[in-house]
């Protein structure tokens, strides 16, 4: 869907952007992630050519990207647009026909929308008098409803409490399972590795981290493994064989925790060694996070 090649932007004296490469594939959700001043914003203005890149190119399905794409992308920022004296109802028909649609189209589709998010009283109220979460609503409508096949998402649960945070998720799930492919930015790591299908990391502008969530979460595993038991433990402890390395120990009001290391054999190993001596409740692996992963790679650069 998008090829981003060896781009670079520098403002004055700052880098911004560095050599950057990647490439998001048609119908992946894709997680761009950073810390602040990383260069997210930077990219995601030059791919809505808002800027444009000192060197490096960009293609959109096959072709340079042109100003003829914009119709095809759909963009929510991080700070919010709309316009607050306007009416909700005719604030969303306008932005439409921006991107190209009839106003009966428009008006169709936003009547759909309006019901599907349950906020059909909202038509006639003026922006100003909507909470944050309210106009973030009528503004992620704004965002799609062109049904643009590729869509840029900055920080798209920003003022939302819980139930409706899983309401616009969930929309966002059922866009991209009709095929819209999504480049999703956001510093709330546990939904990247919810539903991003690919992520890219960058820091101090460059690219630090890149491939699909799954493969590079693996590529963390270090197979080790925390167990919850009833029993003593350190009864045995000189007695653990040396391919089994025992990491951590927590006592907890109802159970203990103990986190092993296996340095050679596998899981039921250890099981067998230990359940002569421990009542095991549970295992798990022990598996980094995208937040720790995050933490570790920008932390290294």
């Amino acid at each position: 869907m998008l090829s981003i090649r060896d781009i670079t932007k520098v403002y004055a004296n700052h880098t911004a952007l560095s050599g950057l490469s990647m490439e998001i594939e048609k119908g992946s959700i894709y997680g761009l992630l950073g810390p602040n001043g990383a260069g997210k914003t930077s990219l995601i203005r030059i791919i809505n050519q808002i800027t444009a890149p000192d060197s490096g190119s960009i293609f959109f399905e096959g072709e340079p990207l042109q100003p003829k794409h914009i119709g095809a992308i759909g963009y929510l920022p991080e700070e919010r647009g709309l316009y607050k004296k306007m009416e909700v109802g005719e604030q969303v028909l306008y932005l439409a026909q921006l991107k190209g649609l009839s106003r009966k189209e428009a008006l169709t589709r936003a009547k759909n929308w309006f019901l599907q998010l349950e906020i059909q009283d909202w038509w006639t109220k003026k922006v100003e008098d909507l909470s944050k979460g309210m106009q973030q609503k009528v503004q992620f409508i704004a965002t799609v409803i062109h049904e643009p096949p590729f869509l840029i998402l900055d920080e798209p649960f920003t003022g939302f409490d819980p139930i409706n945070a899983e309401i616009i998720k969930q929309e966002i799930l059922n866009l991209n399972r009709k095929g819209t492919t999504i480049l999703f930015s956001t510093h709330r790591l546990e939904n990247i590795e919810e539903f991003c299908t690919h992520l890219t990391l960058i820091n101090q502008s460059k690219k630090i981290l890149d491939g699909k969530t799954k493969d590079i979460l693996n590529s963390y595993r270090s197979n080790t493994y925390k167990i919850d038991f009833i029993g003593n433990l350190d009864a045995i402890k000189n007695q653990i064989p040396h391919h089994f390395e025992l990491k951590s120990f927590k006592t907890g009001a109802e159970y203990q925790e103990a986190e092993f290391k296996i340095l050679d054999g596998g899981v039921n190993d250890l099981v067998s060694f230990l359940l002569p001596h421990i009542q095991i409740q549970g295992i798990r692996e022990s598996i980094p996070s995208i937040q720790d992963i995050f933490i570790q790679k920008v932390s290294q650069s």
